[in-house]
């Protein structure tokens, strides 16, 4: 693949984050679930613990957890540092400081790195990366893809991000994404013409607000539907 751990900036996420983010009711986390992108959130072992299903995709899945610690141990305090740099950028009602932040994604990736090697061998981690998936037409019920569709939009095309969720759409069949900012907060001025094109295809969709917000004006996720749901 050519991909490099040496490059990335593993963050994980937890489950009740995810709920959040992505507003998941009690029905919907009945649902078969793809997490596209999923790094080392423990939102994969956290559903998985309650007899949901959940299979996560991400590049990052080709390293052992070893070596996927090690990176998060190299990066941890400059994100950190990072987040104090730009404290005024973020809403802090769910978190106490930085500190306390760091110490719920270190829990979550902690989780995240136990659950590995079981999740290698049961098939709940694949390794993969858009816009090209291994996954059969419909799937999944639901697809999620957080923190990286339009969070690196100044990096990836639009024609990447339309690409790739027209590979979300075939494989499930409703995808949401969060959040629609940019990394650095800034709005996205991709996402008009890619909601344009979306509905030109065919597709439902719209932007929702959710009861997460991290970053400030990050409390929205883009919800795509096919002709085929009944969600």
């Amino acid at each position: 693949m050519g991909f490099k751990l040496d490059k990335i900036i593993p963050w994980g996420r937890s489950l009740d984050e995810y709920i959040a983010m992505f507003h998941l009711t009690s029905r919907d986390r009945e649902l078969t679930i793809l997490d596209c992108a999923g790094g080392p959130a423990s939102f994969n072992i956290e559903m998985t613990r309650q007899g949901n299903k959940v299979i996560s995709c991400d590049p990052i899945y080709q390293f052992t957890a070893d070596e996927i610690n090690q990176r998060i141990q190299e990066i941890y305090q400059t994100v950190i540092q990072g987040v104090k740099a730009n404290f005024n950028c973020y809403n802090w009602t769910d978190f106490e400081s930085p500190e306390q932040l760091g110490e719920i994604r270190m829990k979550a990736m902690q989780q995240f790195l136990e659950d590995l090697p079981l999740g290698i061998q049961e098939k709940r981690y694949v390794t993969a990366e858009l816009p090209s998936l291994p996954f059969k037409n419909h799937q999944f019920d639901l697809a999620l893809c957080s923190h990286f569709l339009f969070t690196y939009s100044d990096h990836l095309s639009p024609e990447f991000h339309l690409a790739s969720i027209n590979e979300l759409c075939r494989i499930a069949q409703e995808v949401r994404i969060f959040p629609l900012l940019k990394l650095s907060g800034e709005s996205v001025p991709i996402l008009p013409e890619i909601i344009k094109e979306l509905v030109k295809q065919g597709y439902s969709a719209e932007i929702v607000e959710v009861c997460y917000e991290f970053q400030h004006g990050g409390n929205q996720m883009l919800r795509i539907k096919t002709g085929n749901t009944t969600l």
